[in-house]
C-alpha cells in the first residue's frame, strides 16, 4: 500500500535531501510514499485571521484534490505543511457557513470538499503504523555514540489539539533516535521558536535565537540536531554563518533532517549531494562516528 504524500514547495528545492532520504527510507520499510498529483503550496502558514477564508483556500484545495484522488490519509514531512493543512481542515469543518463559502470558491468541475482525508505527519506513521520496534529490527548501522538533540520548534506540538505527541514534553523524536542506536538528548530550548519568518525582515532576531538554541543543545551534550521543519532547518543551519560573526565564542553544530540519519542507520548510502544543502558540513561528524 502506498501512502499519499504532500511534498510542499521547499522539499523540491532547498530541502530536497529531506524528501530524497524520506522516500528511500519509506521504500525500504515497505510503505512507499506516493506523491499526490496537482498539488499546490499549502499556503505556508495557517492564517490567524478567522474572517478571511481566502487564506484557507490553498490548503483546502490540496485536501480536496487528495480526496478526489482517493487518499484516506495525506502524509507530510514538513512540520509547517502538516500544521497548516490540518488546522485549515479543522477550521473549515467546524463551521458550516465557512464550509459552504469555501466550496463556492472551488472550480466547478471539482467535487465539494468533505474533509475525508486525514493529514498525518511522517513521524506518526513511523511510530504508530510501522512501529519503532520494526524499525529497530532493520537498523544495520546504528548511530552509536552520536548524541542528538531533537528540535521540535512550534508546529509539531502546537496547538495541543493537533500535536503529534505530548505538547509540553514530546519524546517521539528522541525515541526515534534511540531506536536508531543513537542517544536522544533532551535540551531546554527544543520547543522554542527559531524565529520563523523574522529571518527575512529581522535577521538579528533569528541569529540570537540560533545562538540560544544551539548553545542550549551543546550545553546538554548534543553533537547534532534533527528537525522536520525546513524553515527551522534554514534558521538553525544557514544562520549559523551570521551567528558565528555576531558571537565570536559560538561553536557551530550540524543540523540534519531526521530522515537523513534514518537512511544512514538503515544501511542506505549517504548521498554526497545532500552535503551541498547543509551550511554546516555534517560529513566530519559522520566520519568521526564511523557512519560514512
Amino acid at each position: 500500500m502506498k501512502l499519499g504524500y504532500f511534498p510542499g514547495c521547499t522539499l523540491k528545492t532547498n530541502a530536497k535531501h529531506f524528501e530524497d532520504s524520506a522516500m528511500q527510507v519509506m521504500e525500504l520499510l515497505g510503505q512507499p510514499l506516493e506523491e499526490m498529483e496537482n498539488w499546490i503550496c499549502c499556503g505556508t502558514v495557517f492564517s490567524m485571521t478567522t474572517d478571511d477564508l481566502m487564506l484557507q483556500l490553498a490548503s483546502i484545495r490540496n485536501l480536496l484534490r487528495a480526496e478526489n484522488q482517493g487518499y484516506d490519509e495525506l502524509v507530510t514531512l514538513c512540520s509547517m505543511c502538516y500544521n497548516t493543512l490540518k488546522r485549515a481542515k479543522e477550521f473549515i469543518l467546524n463551521d458550516e457557513e465557512n464550509l459552504r463559502k469555501v466550496n463556492d470558491f472551488m472550480y466547478r468541475e471539482e467535487a465539494k470538499f468533505k474533509g475525508t482525508t486525514d493529514v498525518v505527519h511522517l513521524l506518526s506513521i513511523l511510530k504508530d503504523r510501522i512501529t519503532f520496534d520494526e524499525i529497530k529490527n532493520k537498523v544495520t548501522k546504528p548511530l552509536t555514540d552520536l548524541k542528538i538533540g531533537a528540535y521540535y520548534g512550534c508546529l509539531l506540538v502546537r496547538p495541543k489539539e493537533l500535536a503529534i505527541d505530548d505538547f509540553e514534553d514530546p519524546t517521539i523524536m528522541e525515541e526515534l533516535v534511540d531506536t536508531l542506536g543513537g542517544e536522544g538528548v533532551v535540551f531546554p530550548y527544543r520547543l522554542e521558536c527559531c524565529g520563523a519568518y523574522q529571518t527575512v525582515t529581522e535577521k538579528d532576531v533569528t541569529v540570537k535565537r540560533t545562538y540560544e538554541i544551539i548553545n542550549s543543545a551543546r550545553n546538554a551534550g548534543c553533537e547534532a540536531l534533527i528537525t522536520s521543519c525546513p524553515l527551522c532547518a534554514f534558521n538553525l543551519d544557514q544562520r549559523q554563518k551570521e551567528t558565528s560573526e555576531e558571537f565570536l565564542e559560538f561553536s557551530t553544530m550540524p543540523v540534519f533532517y531526521f530522515t537523513e540519519l534514518m537512511a544512514i542507520a538503515l544501511g542506505l548510502k549517504w548521498n554526497k549531494d545532500w552535503k551541498k544543502l547543509h551550511y554546516i558540513n555534517p560529513v566530519p561528524l559522520l566520519k568521526e562516528k564511523g557512519l560514512i
